[in-house]
């Protein structure tokens, strides 16, 4: 075998061996995008199990701004839905969009049942465990979103990229 051959081949088991290495790299940086959803999703459901609570003892005092309840518990239901198919893929863009609208429609809905609240209701006893939930998610939130930017950073540096297209790796979305 001549020098020139070696040299090949040693390049070759070089180059293999790092689109062996970038491939999983990718895959752990994927895995580790769903496995910070996961802490994310606890804390949506026990933040949507906090309102629905919250729906029930408001609904006797409240009569009047019935329409209030009834956006609050359509944008609760329209949460949980995204909640759940952005839980089936927590690295697509779409599912991950979808959430945050719909997390975005839900903060609304709950700004104007605060606003509408009568002075007689104590909304500071029935929000304190809303507020420690939201603080909760908010640092579940930061945590998928820090996944989510470690895993896109790899996804588009400039060797990696030439084998994100041959396996089929997409940048993810960010909540």
């Amino acid at each position: 075998m001549s020098t020139l051959q070696t040299v090949c081949w040693v390049a070759g088991a070089a180059l293999l061996f790092w689109v062996v290495g970038a491939y999983n790299r990718l895959v752990g940086l994927r895995s580790a995008i769903v496995r910070q959803f996961g802490p994310v999703d606890e804390q949506f459901r026990l933040r949507h199990a906090l309102l629905h609570e919250q729906l029930e003892t408001l609904a006797p005092m409240l009569g009047e701004t019935g329409p209030s309840l009834d956006a609050l518990n359509a944008a609760c239901q329209q949460a949980e839905a995204a909640c759940s198919h952005a839980k089936l893929r927590p690295g697509s863009t779409g599912a991950i969009a979808s959430l945050r609208l719909a997390e975005e429609i839900l903060n609304e809905a709950r700004a104007r049942l605060a606003a509408q609240l009568p002075a007689g209701v104590d909304a500071q006893e029935l929000g304190t465990r809303l507020t420690a939930t939201d603080t909760t998610l908010a640092f579940a939130r930061r945590q998928f979103n820090d996944a989510v930017l470690e895993y896109n950073h790899a996804v588009n540096q400039f060797p990696t990229a030439l084998i994100v297209s041959l396996f089929g790796f997409k940048a993810a979305g960010t909540l």
